[in-house]
């Protein structure tokens, strides 16, 4: 006998294809567009459409005939943001990542001192760093640091490099002589690569990558940083290891409704 679990109604499965289409699409559509991307004729589109425009799933613009989300789409997506909870969401990707690369993968927010280390999932051999939960890294010399400094406001990352060096963590971290010009010639390769490393710095050593995470907004919610021995942990660019990092950041932002800008 058929799982019930696994039984669908296949007719909704269908017209999800149309609303799915809208959703990719991110514009107004005519009848004709919508149902080419759906895979289905314009006739059998049309039905689905005038069904989901009776309660407010899609709306069609009187003057151009055009398809677009209605209100009830937009206040289901309004709700479904306030439910997410990014960490909760993060923590079995990243905890898979940690397993797939066997290296010690750090979870990290915004905090009120910097960059900060929330959830650490260790690999399976120790490595002998100062990073647990409570750390705050360093905005100009860690991977984790870099990747927040790269998309946040410049006048915040002033005040946090300034912060940096009047707490000293710019000294613990080997950059208290690190000019801004330094800084921001780091900081426009990680905008053009979408993700940082470090290689034996601030540790000798020790490895470092950083992807980070952005909600619906755009605004950079997580930093997953992974790091290891230098002699096992391959950060080049083109490595799988640095692959399924970005990957997996890539994974949780899709999740919270991010969208990169084509």
């Amino acid at each position: 006998m058929e799982d019930k679990k696994s039984r669908g109604i296949q007719s909704i499965e269908i017209g999800g294809r149309l609303l799915t289409a809208l959703v990719e699409e991110g514009a107004p559509m005519s009848l004709g567009e919508l149902a080419k991307k759906a895979h289905m004729p314009s006739a059998k589109a049309h039905p689905y459409l005038v069904s989901f425009g009776s309660f407010g799933l899609v709306e069609q613009n009187p003057l151009t005939g055009r398809y677009e989300l209605g209100p009830f789409a937009l206040q289901l997506g309004l709700i479904s943001l306030q439910l997410l909870d990014p960490v909760r969401i993060a923590i079995p990707v990243f905890t898979q990542l940690a397993a797939d690369i066997d290296q010690t993968i750090g979870l990290s927010v915004l905090g009120n001192r910097g960059p900060t280390i929330i959830y650490i999932s260790e690999s399976s051999y120790p490595i002998h760093v100062n990073m647990r939960t409570g750390t705050v890294m360093s905005i100009q010399a860690t991977a984790t640091g870099r990747v927040f400094a790269a998309v946040l406001p410049p006048m915040q990352v002033e005040r946090m490099v300034e912060q940096e060096r009047r707490s000293g963590v710019a000294v613990d971290f080997g950059a208290a002589d690190m000019t801004s010009g330094a800084l921001e010639k780091i900081l426009v390769d990680i905008r053009k690569r979408g993700m940082a490393r470090v290689e034996g710095n601030p540790i000798p050593g020790i490895n470092a990558v950083c992807a980070p995470v952005f909600e619906h907004s755009g605004a950079i919610k997580l930093g997953i940083t992974a790091i290891g021995p230098a002699g096992s942990f391959d950060v080049s660019w083109e490595h799988d290891n640095v692959r399924k990092i970005s990957e997996c950041a890539e994974q949780v932002s899709h999740r919270l409704g991010y969208r990169p800008i084509a």
